[in-house]
Order: C-alpha cells, then structure tokens, then sequence
C-alpha cells in the first residue's frame, strides 16, 4: 500500500433483495465526448436481467435530466476554468436527491456518465449517514481548479468529496466534506497528475497503485479495504470502468495501459461481496463509441452481479 496516509440505512450486500437503478448520461465533465451514452451501454448489456437473475427485485427509474452539451458555453463563466460547473452542480444535486429518495431497503446503483457524477451520488448516500468511499479508477480524480491541467471536472469529484474545490461541488446538500478522508481508499491508481499527489500526502488519503496490485495483490488490498470500512454506515463503491486495462475495456475515454486484469477486478468484487459491508455502487466512464461491440459495457455488467452476490459455485 502507499500510504499517502498510512469499510436504518441502505440494504447491505448480507441482505439486499431490491435493487434501484438510475443513470446519469452526462460527458460534461469529461474532456472526450461518448460516455454519456454509457448508461444506454449498460442497460443494453443486460444489466436488468443480470440482476434479475441472482434473484433480486430490480427497479429502473430510468435517467436524470442532464443538459445537452452544445447549448453549453465551455466552461459557462465558471471561475478557474472548470467547464460546465453548474450544469454539473445542478444535475449531481438532482442525483443526490434522487439517491436520497430510495428506499432504506434498496441498493443504489447509479450508471455514468463521467466521474463527476458521484459528487451527487455519494452525497445522496451520505446524506443518511456516515459513508466510506472506495474508488476504484486509475485515476485519483483529486485535483482542484488550482491543480487541474485540464479544467475538466471528472478530474475533481474525490477531491470535492472531501471539501476541496468549488463551494458548489464540495458542499452539495449543504454540508461539507461530504465524506472524511480517512473514511476513503483509492484502488488501482496508476496515473496521478503532479499536484493531485500533493493534495492526497495532505489529505491522508489511502492510495493502493497498481505497484501495490502487483506486490500485495487483490485479497490483501479487499481485506485491508474492509477493516478500514468495517463499521461505518454505509460503503460506496465507485467504478470507474477505466481502472481495467485496456485490453480487457477497450471503450473507455481515458485509458492507461497496466490496468486491473478481468480476474483481479472479479477478485475484487467477490471479496467485497463476501464482506458484506458494500450499500452502493457506480458504474461510470463507459465508452461506447470507442468500445468493441459494448464489450466494456458487458464486463461492467459482470462485475455489478459478482459484487452483488454472483458465485462460481
């Protein structure tokens, strides 16, 4: 592990029968136009039926309103160049209220979309109580508008979890940090942008790299996971498609070589499935049109129903 510092609520894995989908087809946060079209990829790949099939009741509330990117200015007037900001801040509060509105006894799973997303869907979550984060991308998503290269806000969400960045994004329900950064882990990183490794030394922010998959491997990172979540109220998980390698998820928008293999991302779910502690999940940054016939989409949908129980045997 780097140590930059060195798991009444939603129905838990031990006892989830309802599940509740919503996605978010948004790409304003995303510097590469096609994830907001991920949802559509994900349903398409089955993911309804998937769950259906391991026994669960499943509920599709269909899509929040995201604007269309072209009726947009670039970065509308936002200070710091961080484009689209309250298109972004208004579709995540419109998530966070959606999330927040679900049962007790359902399980949120929320399509992107970019990353920017779960800035609205962990504050829907944590809006019930106190949550841990496990985020697994290849990138940290930690920068701010002083630190971005980019302006993009997929670039951002983490860091505007725990109270840094735009009073917009970081205090979304009216209060912030949304989540306390001892309560958050970062799995599979493997391209961290130059200021973002100094927000996270900062922050205390548990990093496993994939220099940590390769020497520790997955069942010591997902136990590791779960004693720093254990008894906390709730744990989201947020995956973002990109943290796989490139050969095994072709249509995401920014891919790096050296990623999670499908055996080590399937380890992972099933270890956390087996833990008993997840309440909430992400699936964002697909890609379909730069994906091969919705293969990233279908891979996505495997690892959902092994997280949510799917066994070999």
């Amino acid at each position: 592990m780097q140590t930059v510092k060195t798991a009444s609520s939603y129905a838990t894995i031990d006892c989830v029968k309802r599940v509740a989908i919503i996605g978010v087809p948004m790409d304003l946060g995303a510097g590469r136009r096609g994830v907001d079209m991920g949802p559509s990829a994900i349903r398409y790949a089955r993911l309804y039926q998937a769950l259906s099939g391991l026994g669960l009741t499943v509920r599709d509330l269909g899509d929040i309103e995201v604007p269309v990117v072209e009726t947009l200015k670039k970065n509308g007037g936002s200070p710091g160049g961080m484009h689209h900001l309250e298109a972004i801040s208004n579709t995540c509060s419109s998530l966070a209220e959606a999330v927040r509105s679900f049962a007790a006894d359902e399980f949120p799973i929320v399509l992107g979309g970019d990353h920017s997303i779960s800035i609205g869907s962990v504050s829907g979550v944590a809006g019930r109580g106190r949550t841990g984060v496990i985020w697994v991308d290849a990138h940290a998503d930690f920068n701010t508008p002083e630190t971005s290269p980019s302006g993009n806000i997929h670039g951002m969400p983490l860091a505007a979890l725990v109270g840094l960045g735009d009073d917009r994004l970081t205090g979304l329900m009216g209060e912030a940090p949304i989540v306390k950064p001892h309560d958050v882990a970062i799995v599979g990183a493997r391209s961290i942008d130059p200021g973002e490794r100094e927000l996270l030394r900062r922050a205390g922010i548990v990093v496993y790299t994939m220099k940590e998959v390769d020497k520790m491997g997955i069942s010591t990172i997902a136990a590791n996971l779960v004693a720093q979540m254990r008894g906390l109220e709730y744990v989201h998980v947020s995956f973002d498609a990109d943290v796989l390698d490139p050969t095994v998820a072709p249509g995401v928008g920014t891919p790096v070589a050296g990623g999670l293999t499908y055996r080590e991302a399937h380890l992972l779910m099933e270890l956390l499935a087996d833990s008993r502690i997840v309440s909430s999940l992400d699936l964002v940054e697909v890609n379909p049109i730069l994906d091969k016939r919705n293969r990233t989409a279908a891979t996505v949908v495997e690892l959902a129903s092994s997280l949510l129980g799917k066994k070999i045997l």
